[in-house]
């Protein structure tokens, strides 16, 4: 739940939404620094991609990165733009982790099969095109 709020507002031990590279995580803001803020992780709402973030769906990228989510209470610097306020309740520490890594498996096995049809698709339409 976000609260209506804007970013010039938030304060210290106020709950947030944080977006962290592409991983989403529910924390408490410790201290400001500047543009950024400090965030104490306390839930993950969705976790980071895999591979190499500047080749996004290449599994032949030069560095195929496995990237964890965050820890509990890990701290990260976060830019104050990517903070929203948070009014719900914070949900347990690894059950929300063991729901956002199935939430990606289901996801990239959504996008494996997708894959998987387009190519036959497209190997048909080859043959059909080569006529």
């Amino acid at each position: 739940m976000y609260a209506n709020q804007s970013n010039a507002e938030l304060t210290e031990g106020q709950l947030v939404h944080a977006e962290v590279r592409t991983g989403k995580y529910i924390g408490e803001i410790v201290q400001f620094n500047g543009p950024r803020a400090v965030v104490k992780v306390l839930a993950v709402v969705k976790h980071p991609d895999q591979g190499d973030l500047h080749s996004s769906f290449n599994p032949d990228a030069a560095m195929f990165h496995e990237r964890r989510a965050l820890s509990y209470t890990e701290k990260t610097t976060v830019l104050k733009r990517d903070l929203k306020a948070y009014n719900g309740s914070v949900p347990d520490y690894k059950q929300s982790l063991l729901q956002a890594a199935e939430a990606e498996i289901i996801a990239l096995g959504k996008l494996e099969r997708w894959a998987a049809q387009s190519l036959e698709i497209l190997q048909e339409l080859k043959k059909d095109y080569e006529k």
